[in-house]
């Protein structure tokens, strides 16, 4: 018995996979949820129910799934290229701090047309040099980025509590270590009134959408799949492999720093050490669903905000730990890597 790479992958593989995996791994979590000693499709509709029961809701799941298609975007573009970003994380942090920092020292008093635009490119230029680091160690010494990009998460958390506890730290928020709060003419309009929903959501999806356009429908999308494929053919090619991998970083960084830019501009309007729930890491997961496809990745991060917003009614209304959402996202990224293995492979006798 051995593995065989497969010559070609039918369009109808491609597309049940992530479809397979999800259910697969709803099953797996139903085991969990009946050993609790929950009746399984109550549980699943209880999560349905707080994820869309209601105008509140749905605007929530919503608004949860913007940030997650950016760093969703952000790490589909660079592992399609072989660029092993995981520092998502870090990244959006240092967005988000820079936004904070940049709107209430330096550009707090222009108008809103004037400082919204700004300061999206602000946080995305924060992501960028965040993740050029790592590619220059790589580049330079062959330093291995899974390591730089995943440690510099860290760094971008401690260096972010050190200005909200020092230089940003707001004197309104009483002692509670917060930054102090973006101006009023850098929050982003909502879409619907009395809810956190804001045109960030807008923006993510257009962003997939001209991902998507760039990678199948331009030169440098061909470079970029090229210098993930098989690195020495692409440079025997032609292809300039160091210029392409900085443009993949700063594609890839500054989606992931936009998308800190604007969960502080959206949402919370100030920077805190608990910004984030995991944006960063979770948009691996969605990278990983939507099997590096930007169009994909809505429907993942959708997937996504769904479990994690509908787990928390659940929880409310069974007793059921809101962590099943944990479990079941991390089984359907097992699912889907199992699925990827066997669409690329066959087993042959």
């Amino acid at each position: 018995m051995r593995f065989e790479r497969r010559e070609h992958r039918s369009l109808a593989l491609v597309i049940a996979t992530p479809v397979l995996a999800v259910l697969c791994a709803l099953a797996l979590a139903g085991v969990l949820i009946a050993i609790a000693g929950a009746p399984v499709m109550e549980a699943y509709w209880r999560i349905l129910v707080g994820a869309f029961g209601s105008r509140l809701s749905a605007t929530e799941t919503l608004t949860r799934a913007s940030p997650l298609i950016l760093t969703g975007l952000a790490a589909a573009v660079a592992f399609r290229a072989r660029l092993w970003n995981i520092g998502g994380e870090g990244q959006f942090y240092l967005g988000a701090i820079a936004v904070a920092a940049a709107s209430s020292q330096l550009l707090g008093g222009l108008p809103a047309a004037v400082q919204i635009p700004l300061l999206l490119i602000t946080g995305a230029a924060a992501g960028i040099v965040l993740l050029l680091v790592p590619l220059w160690l790589r580049l330079r010494f062959s330093v291995d980025e899974v390591v730089t990009t995943l440690l510099l998460n860290f760094v971008a958390v401690l260096f972010v509590s050190m200005l909200i506890d020092s230089v940003l730290k707001d004197p309104m928020a009483f002692g509670w270590p917060q930054s102090q709060p973006v101006a009023d003419a850098a929050v982003l309009p909502k879409l619907l009134s009395r809810s956190r929903l804001h045109i960030g959501l807008l923006i993510a999806a257009m962003l997939a959408v001209l991902v998507h356009l760039v990678q199948s429908r331009t030169v440098f999308g061909m470079q970029a799949r090229a210098a993930g494929l098989n690195p020495a053919g692409a440079v025997f090619a032609g292809v300039p492999l160091g210029r392409t991998l900085v443009t993949v970083a700063c594609i890839s960084g500054g989606l992931a720093g936009l998308a800190g830019a604007l969960e502080v501009m959206g949402v919370q309007g100030y920077v805190t050490t608990d910004l984030s729930p995991g944006y960063g890491y979770s948009g691996i997961v969605v990278a990983m669903l939507a099997n590096l496809n930007p169009l994909g990745v809505v429907l993942a991060a959708l997937f996504t905000a769904v479990m994690f917003v509908g787990a928390d009614g659940m929880s409310r209304s069974m007793g059921i730990p809101s962590y099943i959402a944990d479990v079941t996202v991390a089984l359907s990224l097992i699912s889907m890597l199992t699925g990827v293995f066997f669409t690329q492979y066959r087993i042959s006798r």
